[in-house]
């Protein structure tokens, strides 16, 4: 049995209007190349949130849920969810919903989930 793919989210910190923020992507190689895919929380309080989330490190470990929803005409859709996740010392789980960017970064993403 193979062993599960741990992927991580990484962050860096940029400035804009002399205020510093971070961006949040994953680092990986897919066919030989070398990408980096940015994602973000759903909404733009999630900032915060992946900030408690990921508190004083620069690396969180992804989690991907598959769904299926069944329409009503019968048709299933299918996909992921995707959220960051941390322990702190205690054991206690800190987590944050986070999406693909832009799409070119959903398809990276599936590619890399793979």
């Amino acid at each position: 049995m193979a062993k599960k793919q741990v992927i991580m989210v990484e962050r860096e910190t940029f400035e804009k209007n002399e205020k510093t923020y971070f961006s949040y992507f994953i680092k990986g190689n897919i066919r030989g190349k070398d990408v980096k895919i940015a994602v973000a929380p759903p909404d733009k309080g999630g900032y915060t949130v992946l900030d408690i989330v990921f508190g004083d490190a620069m690396e969180a470990e992804l989690k991907i849920t598959p769904f299926e929803i069944k329409g009503e005409n019968g048709n299933v859709i299918s996909g992921n969810t995707y959220s960051v996740f941390t322990k702190d010392e205690n054991g206690e789980v800190y987590e944050c919903s986070v999406k693909p960017y832009r799409n070119s970064d959903k398809a990276l993403l599936t590619m890399l989930a793979k």
